[in-house]
């Protein structure tokens, strides 16, 4: 099912759902995210074709997944449900769904009800970082005060990174070092590594180990991407060689606690991956 929402293949995602709810014998709690993931869809999606984004025979799909996050009629209705969902729905998708809708709506009281949300809710460190996101492309600014990676942090709505060419030169260095090393290892894995980093920063913005790779020292950016590149493997290949990509980024001894540092943080990640039961 996620693969089919981010393919964008809302019409085959339907269809799975309306099959799933007709099986019996599963749990109710399954039955209950299920219904609520097709109201979702059919709300959003109404005119969907199955097609994924970017056809090349439907030059017109972008379009229409713009109309469908930013429909011309947005009344109080369609506001509290989209709000709603953002708030409350189980499942993590749906969530970013959400406030990739949010960014669009055209009421006054989005801003505050989201920075009121990451205020007083304990919320997934993606959800926070996607909800700063939506913040700064509705042109919100100001400081927030957030629980990071179980850290207080206070953070700027307006520097929050939309891309990767958002973020700090050195952030951007550490995956270029592994994308470098990696070309040369198997043609896939700097694609991977760069998905990888995406996902691995949207968990680590504003935390202190953020803070640390920040350094314009080389060792800084020499310890990180080892991080990167033995967590890569092993999510790629279940397995990874520690002495030999100490080696290969030039980790001394003087450098192995700050390569430790950095490991323990994608480790972190990872941990937090399986405690939220992410797939």
């Amino acid at each position: 099912m996620t693969r089919l929402l981010e393919a964008e293949q809302y019409s085959e995602a339907k269809r799975v759902l309306q099959f799933l709810l007709q099986c019996r014998g599963e749990d109710q709690r399954h039955y209950e995210e299920w219904g609520n993931l097709l109201s979702w869809l059919e709300m959003a999606f109404p005119d969907s074709d199955g097609q994924g984004a970017g056809a090349p025979d439907d030059p017109s799909e972008e379009d229409l997944r713009q109309t469908a996050l930013n429909p011309s009629e947005q009344d109080e209705s369609y506001v509290q449900q989209v709000l709603y969902i953002m708030k409350n729905h189980p499942m993590l998708d749906q969530q970013l769904l959400a406030l990739e809708r949010a960014a669009h709506l055209r009421s006054p009281e989005v801003d505050v009800t989201i920075r009121e949300w990451l205020g007083q809710e304990p919320l997934h460190p993606v959800v926070q970082f996607k909800a700063l996101q939506c913040l700064r492309r509705r042109g919100d600014s100001g400081t927030l005060r957030l629980d990071r990676l179980g850290e207080s942090t206070e953070l700027e709505i307006e520097w929050t990174p939309l891309d990767l060419d958002d973020y700090p030169e050195p952030v951007r260095r550490i995956l270029g070092r592994v994308e470098s090393v990696t070309e040369t290892m198997d043609p896939t894995l700097p694609h991977f590594a760069r998905e990888l980093w995406k996902e691995c920063l949207q968990y680590l913005y504003g935390s202190s180990a953020y803070t640390r790779m920040l350094s314009e020292e080389e060792a800084v950016v020499d310890s990180y991407a080892a991080a990167l590149h033995q967590t890569l493997l092993l999510a790629v290949y279940g397995t990874a060689d520690e002495d030999e990509i100490r080696h290969t980024y030039g980790i001394t001894d003087e450098l192995r606690f700050r390569y430790e540092q950095a490991s323990r943080s994608m480790r972190q990640i990872t941990d937090l991956q399986e405690g939220y039961g992410e797939n």
